[in-house]
């Protein structure tokens, strides 16, 4: 038998106060920043131990916290809610508001990368390649920022490890306005941080070990299939994030992953017909 483990999700979003100017920090802040280290930490292994320079990375880094942040903001506004921007366009500039797309940061990263490697003439293939092992990371950690953000949850569940989000908006209003309890959910930013933790060790460990044994662009496709397939999935237990999705037969979120899925596929498969040409010189 099962042991009820629902837990009434209370923390606080706000991790502490600057004293002096009373300006709050919010733990999802603190998991962007978290995110962005993580990721230069690690990269900063990859490009060392494959002969790049510091200042490589540093430039680097520029380009994606840019890339990142614009993409995920117009992400949210463009597949989100349209009709408000369009009609407001300076609000889109209101990010402190709230309102990140992680498919828009996905399509930001990628432009960053592209300009990047046009800028410094660095292999594109390559760089997407060790870029994709950093991701998962740092979208796990903002998926926790999301969950101590009470936000991007999950649908009503009598799962034994449910939560109820006690400080969510939507849920706050209809316990008000229909006087009806606090449903609990899926923690369905808890499913894909934990999946995002257990891609960033695979996607690590193949590139420590068995990168020479890929055609370049096997990583990128293989991120892609696996992430955007996850993601999929995860969207099924996960409540609509605007309303217009309510008449879609699947929603903006899977429809925005169906493209990177196929991406990957064409990569996997590009990767693997490399592979075999080269086998095939080397032998002749």
């Amino acid at each position: 038998m099962l042991i009820n483990l629902i837990i009434n999700w209370n923390v606080n979003k706000e991790a502490f106060t600057i004293p002096g100017i009373d300006w709050p920090v919010r733990w999802y802040g603190i998991c962007w920043a978290l995110a962005f280290l993580g990721a230069h930490y690690f990269l900063n292994k990859i490009f060392k131990q494959e002969g790049r320079t510091d200042k490589q990375l540093d430039s680097l880094t520029i380009y994606m916290i840019v890339g990142t942040v614009l993409g995920a903001r117009l992400g949210h506004c463009l597949f989100y809610d349209f009709d408000y921007y369009m009609k407001f366009p300076l609000d889109i500039l209101k990010i402190h508001e709230g309102g990140l797309a992680s498919h828009g940061g996905a399509i930001g990263i990628v432009l960053a990368m592209v300009f990047y490697c046009v800028k410094q003439k660095e292999n594109w293939l390559w760089l997407f390649d060790r870029m994709v092992v950093v991701v998962p990371l740092s979208a796990a950690l903002i998926r926790i920022g999301n969950l101590m953000n009470h936000e991007i949850v999950g649908k009503p569940s009598n799962l034994p490890w449910a939560f109820k989000f006690l400080k969510n908006d939507d849920d706050l209003d209809s316990l008000q306005t229909l006087d009806i309890p606090i449903p609990a959910r899926h923690p369905a930013q808890l499913y894909e941080a934990i999946f995002g933790i257990l891609l960033f060790v695979l996607l690590y460990w193949l590139w420590k070990t068995k990168r020479n044994n890929f055609g370049k662009g096997f990583m990128f496709g293989l991120f892609c299939v696996l992430m955007f397939t996850e993601r999929f999935f995860d969207e099924f237990v996960k409540e609509n994030q605007s309303a217009f999705e309510n008449n879609l037969a699947i929603n903006m979120g899977q429809i925005l992953s169906l493209p990177f899925i196929i991406v990957g596929i064409i990569f996997i498969i590009r990767s693997y017909k490399i592979g075999k040409h080269k086998e095939l010189t080397s032998t002749t």
